[in-house]
């Protein structure tokens, strides 16, 4: 279990890396007014299921937890690239509702102050990432829908996969990325707070180039059951 300890040291943004955030939908100033927090999305899950015109509750969840994984992939991009993470408590992750491309959708609202540098011991805050962040958003979804915790872990790690590709091919970066990807498998992190290791399971041993052209997942993310969404390059569908 992950003792948390909150920093009182703050670390200053530059504007590439704010646009970089945007580009995933994660956003340093409100865009919109909050419509829940990342400690009562279980309450949301008929927000989320309204804004998404998805058919229910599961496919909700699941269209929810793609959003979430852009934050959590861009949490491990920080890390990697500029050696920061966003380290706030979980009622300010803010979730708000826009519209991209013509759709409505849900954006991620995180406040800067909670921006710091990272630890010496890198995999305590991949610990803090996976236990504390993404975790208990999987955890409130699967409380009020049945929906396999599987297709939610994948629903973060197609990001990564595609961040750590772009990572391994960069010579300054293949270093540091290749060792945090070992610790984002790390099986003494992951049983901390989970009874299965699900990266270790989406990747099957496989590296990021083996991968990214490939399907993939386990499971369907039911990105084609959302209007105006299509399906995902890494659905086991297309097989």
């Amino acid at each position: 279990m992950y003792k948390k300890m909150y920093t009182t040291y703050m670390t200053i943004l530059s504007n590439d890396q704010i646009q970089q955030l945007n580009n995933y939908s994660v956003y340093t100033q409100a865009n919109g007014t909050t419509l829940f927090h990342g400690n009562n999305v279980a309450n949301a899950l008929p927000t989320i299921k309204l804004i998404s015109s998805a058919p229910n509750e599961t496919v909700a969840a699941s269209y929810f937890m793609r959003r979430v994984g852009m934050f959590i992939s861009m949490q491990f991009y920080m890390m990697t690239m500029y050696d920061e993470i966003w380290d706030g408590p979980l009622e300010q992750l803010q979730f708000f509702g826009t519209t991209e491309y013509g759709n409505k959708t849900i954006s991620t609202f995180i406040p800067l102050e909670y921006f710091r540098d990272v630890q010496e011991n890198r995999g305590v805050d991949i610990q803090l990432i996976w236990e504390l962040q993404c975790s208990p958003i999987i955890q409130q979804l699967r409380s009020v829908c049945s929906i396999s915790p599987l297709t939610l872990w994948e629903n973060v790690f197609g990001y990564l996969l595609w961040h750590y590709y772009m990572f391994f091919e960069n010579p300054v970066l293949e270093e540091k990325a290749r060792h945090d990807w070992y610790l984002l498998k790390d099986p003494s992190i992951w049983k901390a707070f989970s009874s299965k290791e699900y990266l270790q399971f989406y990747l099957k041993d496989q590296n990021p180039s083996e991968l990214i052209n490939t399907t993939v997942r386990t499971t369907c993310c039911f990105s084609k059951d959302i209007p105006g969404l299509q399906k995902c390059g890494f659905c086991p569908l297309i097989k």
